[in-house]
């Protein structure tokens, strides 16, 4: 597995162009630290990561230190492994129900000498898939006044939209939505497959993984 690097100063052309000024999330799930090292030494310095363990296993403290990196949670967190996930990750993307945020604001609160994790981002379920994490539209108020409460530093909403499907009309409903919860909050919005469209909806983080290795 070898890293695309035209397929990398596309990505950062495109976004260069685009109105907002837009970060570079690399998805560095089922990446070996090898595969990234070309990546990083291009001074990248946001990655995802699906799985608390793989993260923890591929990038050690130091090395994220040293290298300023900023690793982010992007796939779902079980409550079990939350006491993992805030002492590891910068920032937890997949904030998506009531039970999380308790589970969260208990391990905060019993150890917050140990936490990495500052920002966080609640996961809309914006095409309403079952088989998807992330937070039903209509729950989502409920959802982020409660993770307010439990002072957790909302950053911004995540969404995949549905395969198959003119992703615009998603990335237009995330931005709608957003405007009407908190206008300040960014979006974290665009994969390999869409960026361009979520580039249009001005999203602040684009996902992209395999479209920069081959």
């Amino acid at each position: 597995m070898s890293f695309n690097y035209p397929a990398y100063q596309k990505i950062q052309a495109d976004i260069k162009n685009s109105p907002q000024q837009t970060k570079l999330l690399v998805v560095s799930k089922n990446r070996s630290l090898d595969d990234l090292l070309p990546i990083i030494n291009n001074n990248q310095k946001f990655f995802g990561e699906n799985r608390v363990q793989e993260a923890k296993e591929k990038f050690s403290v130091e090395f994220i230190a040293k290298l300023n990196l900023e690793i982010h949670l992007i796939g779902p967190l079980q409550t079990n492994k939350v006491a993992l996930a805030l002492g590891f990750f910068h920032t937890i993307q997949s904030i998506d129900r009531i039970k999380l945020v308790n589970e969260i604001e208990k391990v905060i609160k019993k150890n917050p000498e140990k936490i990495i994790t500052k920002n966080f981002f609640i996961q809309v379920n914006i095409g309403r898939e079952p088989q998807k994490a992330g937070v039903q539209t209509e729950e989502l108020k409920m959802l982020y006044d409660k993770c307010i409460k439990a002072k957790l530093l909302i950053n911004g909403l995540m969404c995949i939209p549905p395969s198959g499907q003119d992703p615009e009309i998603f990335f237009r409903e995330m931005q709608r939505i957003r405007n009407e919860l908190n206008p300040n909050l960014k979006l974290s919005m665009g994969m390999s497959n869409d960026y361009k469209q979520a580039l249009k909806f001005n999203s602040d983080l684009i996902r992209i993984g395999s479209l920069l290795f081959s």
